[in-house]
C-alpha cells in the first residue's frame, strides 16, 4: 500500500498538479494539508474521475485537511482531541479498509507557531502536546498506523540545507524539535530516516531568494509509522521534480510504501 502526504498549498490552484501527480504514482491513500477551502469547494469531481473516495475537514481560505483514498474509508474523526474551543481545521483521521487489511491514516497540517514571541508559538506547543497524548491513545489500538502531514518542525540539522539560518524560527526551536522526539519515543517510526538516515532530503523550498534553484530546502513533511506500521515498510520516497512543475506548491509529495 502507499501511502502519501503534501501540502498543496490550495486544493483549487493546485487540482491540475494533483490529478497529475495522482496518476503519475498512483497513491493508495493521500493526506492533503491546506486545501484553504470549506468542505463544500473542495474539486470533489476531479478526484473522484481520478479514481478516488475522498474525506475533508475544511476552513475558509486558511488550513483545511483532507483524506483521498482508492479504498473504503471508515470511522473518519474531524478535529484534534484536547480542545474543544479550538477551530481551526488542521486534523483529520479515517480508517483505510484495503482487500491487504486496515490501516488508520492522519492528516496533520501542524500550527507553524511564527512569529516567536506572539500566542502562535505556545499554541503550536499546546497543540503538539495534543497530538502526542491522542498519538499515545491511538497507539494502544495496536494496528497499522500512520500520522502523515505537514508537521512544520525541522527535526534535525540534518534536514535543513542551512541549519543557522533557522535558528530564530519555531520551526527549528528546542521545543518544537523536542515535542517530536516526545513523538517518536512513543514508539513511531520516521519513515524517510529509516530509508534514508543520513541523505540530505527536503520537502519544502521557500518561493523566496531563489530557494529552489539552488536547494536550499528543509524537511517538514513526515510520515511517522506505529510499529505495526514500521514492520511492513518497503521504502519512503520524496516528488522531488514535482517542486520544478509550473506554479507549484512550495511543498512537495512524500510517499511510503507498505507491504500487505
Amino acid at each position: 500500500m502507499r501511502i502519501a502526504t503534501w501540502n498543496v498549498n490550495s486544493v483549487k490552484q493546485r487540482i491540475e498538479h494533483l490529478v497529475a501527480w495522482l496518476k503519475e504514482a498512483s497513491p493508495d491513500v493521500v493526506c492533503l494539508q491546506e486545501i484553504k477551502c470549506v468542505d463544500e469547494a473542495f474539486p470533489a469531481l476531479e478526484i473522484e474521475a481520478a479514481g478516488y473516495g475522498l474525506v475533508t475537514h475544511g476552513q475558509k481560505t486558511f488550513n483545511g485537511v483532507a483524506i483521498l483514498s482508492k479504498h473504503r474509508i471508515e470511522d473518519v474523526r474531524r478535529g484534534l482531541p484536547g480542545n474543544d474551543d479550538d477551530e481551526q481545521a488542521r486534523y483529520i483521521e479515517a480508517v483505510i479498509a484495503a482487500p491487504t487489511g486496515i490501516v488508520r491514516v492522519a492528516s496533520i497540517y501542524l500550527p507553524n507557531g511564527n512569529p516567536l514571541g506572539t500566542e502562535k508559538f505556545p499554541y503550536k506547543l499546546a497543540w503538539m502536546d495534543r497530538l502526542i497524548d491522542h498519538a499515545a491513545e491511538l497507539l494502544a489500538h495496536e494496528e497499522p498506523l500512520v500520522l502523515a502531514g505537514d508537521y512544520n518542525v525541522i527535526p534535525t540539522p540534518l534536514d535543513a540545507k542551512t541549519p543557522d539560518a533557522w535558528r530564530g524560527d519555531a520551526l527549528f526551536q528546542p521545543e518544537s524539535r523536542g515535542r517530536f522526539r516526545e513523538l517518536l519515543a512513543l514508539g513511531f517510526t520516521d519513515a524517510l530516516r529509516a530509508c534514508d538516515p543520513d541523505g540530505a532530503v527536503y520537502t519544502f523550498w521557500d518561493y523566496q531568494a531563489g530557494a529552489w534553484p539552488r536547494n536550499n530546502g528543509i524537511r517538514i513533511d513526515h510520515l511517522l509509522l506505529s510499529p505495526q506500521a514500521a514492520d511492513r515498510l518497503v521504502d519512503c520516497k520524496v516528488s522531488k521534480h514535482v517542486r520544478g512543475w509550473d506554479k507549484p506548491s512550495d511543498h512537495v509529495p512524500i510517499h511510503v510504501d507498505l507491504r500487505p
